[in-house]
């Protein structure tokens, strides 16, 4: 498997895929929302560096010294892969297969934001001394962070359309494209004068 990187990138995509549908069949709940940012967070980008370092240290075994170029490729092509496959079956899942699924993350979505903006505002509750100016300027950042949920729930914001994952996915291409850099000029081999 290691020896190709479209394969290497087909294992990381089922993996990652596992792992949703683990998630979403056996984990899911009323901290789904929080456990699936989490994991993307943190598990995912394990899962890539894993196997983007397991196949540029194939391509290194194999012919002892690559380029800059060589060794940027054997990292990119199976992360990218690995994305796109997960990112576009997740996609379809979520939107076509099963809008449970997709209510409820939107549903925790707007709860966890609540959640946050009630408590960042009782602890800078505590910290303002009433009737300050401070104090008013807090009431009203508050007021207007309440408005801007309130209009998310009106109009129904979807965080899981498509719009949304092309974002999450251009941004985990720019975590793909450092982490190659970096692998690329780890692996690359050493020109001597």
């Amino acid at each position: 498997m290691l020896k190709n990187p479209y394969l290497t990138g087909l294992f990381m995509g089922l993996v990652i895929l596992l792992i949703f549908f683990f998630t979403n069949f056996f984990l899911r709940d009323t901290e789904y929302y929080r456990r699936s940012v989490m994991l993307s967070s943190f598990l995912l980008p394990l899962i890539y560096l894993l196997g983007a370092l397991s196949s540029v240290s194939y391509h290194k075994k194999k012919k002892k010294d690559i380029s800059f170029r060589e060794a940027f490729g054997s990292a990119f092509l199976p992360m990218f892969l690995g994305g796109f496959l997960s990112m576009s079956i997740i996609y379809i899942y979520i939107n076509d297969i099963d809008s449970e699924t997709k209510s409820l993350l939107n549903h925790q979505y707007i709860e966890s934001y609540k959640n946050a903006l009630e408590e960042e505002y009782s602890k800078a509750n505590k910290i303002v001394k009433p009737n300050s100016e401070e104090k008013k300027e807090l009431d009203e950042k508050y007021k207007e962070a309440k408005m801007r949920i309130q209009e998310k729930m009106r109009n129904k914001e979807d965080m899981f359309s498509f719009r949304y994952f092309f974002y999450v996915f251009s941004a985990y291409c720019m975590f793909f494209l450092m982490l190659s850099v970096f692998l690329g000029a780890f692996f690359r081999g050493k020109k001597t004068m």
